[in-house]
Formats: structure tokens, sequence, C-alpha cells
């Protein structure tokens, strides 16, 4: 069986996020979907769980942080080109998200970083590793 990672961020509003993951072309999973707390598929593999601050604090004694003052995590998603990178930083824009630095373009990498409604930072990258340098 491949692994898969569950990623669990706070949020203050379970619609408006839900909303948001929406509009960038993910679902969530009715089954681990509730008043408190939605499963976002990003893939077969990879899922979000944005969870309530009452359900969130279920899983950890430790206070919050704002994301839209502190980093908590930077959370990177591949996609399959440029034109991929910058389809989904877009629809994240238009969902209410905000770019948070300038598009990197390194040549065999480019990447975007767009926080969401909450403030959690998404970095979209698409990788070319035959053009990577040599380390």
């Amino acid at each position: 069986m491949s692994s898969m990672i569950f990623v669990n961020i706070p949020v203050r509003d379970l619609a408006a996020s839900m909303a948001y993951y929406k509009a960038l072309g993910f679902d969530h999973n009715p089954d681990f979907t509730d008043e408190t707390a939605a499963c976002i598929v990003i893939s077969d593999t990879i899922f979000v769980m944005v969870l309530t601050h009452a359900k969130f604090k279920e899983f950890s004694p430790l206070p919050i942080p704002d994301p839209k003052a502190e980093t908590q995590a930077l959370y990177a998603l591949s996609r399959d080109s440029r034109e991929a990178v910058d389809a989904i930083a877009d629809a994240g824009l238009k969902a209410g998200g905000r770019e948070v630095r300038e598009r990197q373009d390194m040549g065999f990498m480019y990447s975007r970083a767009v926080a969401d409604v909450d403030g959690h930072v998404w970095e979209y990258v698409w990788m070319d590793m035959n053009g990577a340098p040599e380390a």
C-alpha cells in the first residue's frame, strides 16, 4: 500500500475553506466531513483535513498560531507544468487567497506561493529534474 499524507490545518470558517479548495479544483470526501471537519482530496494519497479550531484542539493541546501573522508551515504541492502552477495559483487568488512572495523561476524550477483564506501558505511548484543543477 502506498503511504498517504494527511495535512491537518485549523480553519476559522469551515464552509469558506471548503469553498476555497473547491475553487482550486479539489473535492471533499463526505465520509470524513461533518460540521467540524472536512477531508479535502488532493490526490489518491494526499488529503488536507480542514478542522475547526475546536476540532483541531482535540488533537493538539498547543496554542493555534495565527497563520496570517506567523508561519506555521509551508505546504508544497507539485504540478505537472508551469501553466498548471499558474492555473492553481490564479484560482487561489480568485477564490480569496493572496500571493505571499514573487514568483520564483530558476529555469528548471518554477513556483508561486499563495496563502489560503486562513493564511496557510501553499507553494505550487513545477520542476524539471533533468535540468536541475548537480549537487
